[in-house]
């Protein structure tokens, strides 16, 4: 069994951002002026893409999908407590 990954805070706090931006977009009606969050959706991804964390060469291609899944999972949980 793999040991669980662990990610900094900060980058956790980025990817719960980007996720956020991503559903409000996803959600907007057509033409109701998205350009600030498809900026903001940019924005994240470059902060999210050159964060320190992902130095070492491989760290992108191992961690993404497991931080994707971890933050997901929160994000999930938060918006069924909301409910």
């Amino acid at each position: 069994m793999r040991p669980p990954f662990r990610f900094p805070e900060d980058l956790i706090t980025l990817q719960q951002a980007w996720q956020q931006t991503y559903a409000e977009l996803a959600q907007a009606p057509a033409g109701a002026g998205t350009t600030a969050l498809r900026r903001r959706l940019i924005s994240l991804s470059g902060t999210l893409c050159t964060h320190p964390h992902w130095a070492a060469p491989t760290a992108w291609r191992t961690g993404c999908v497991e931080l994707r899944r971890a933050t997901h999972t929160s994000v999930s949980t938060e918006e069924e407590g909301a409910a």
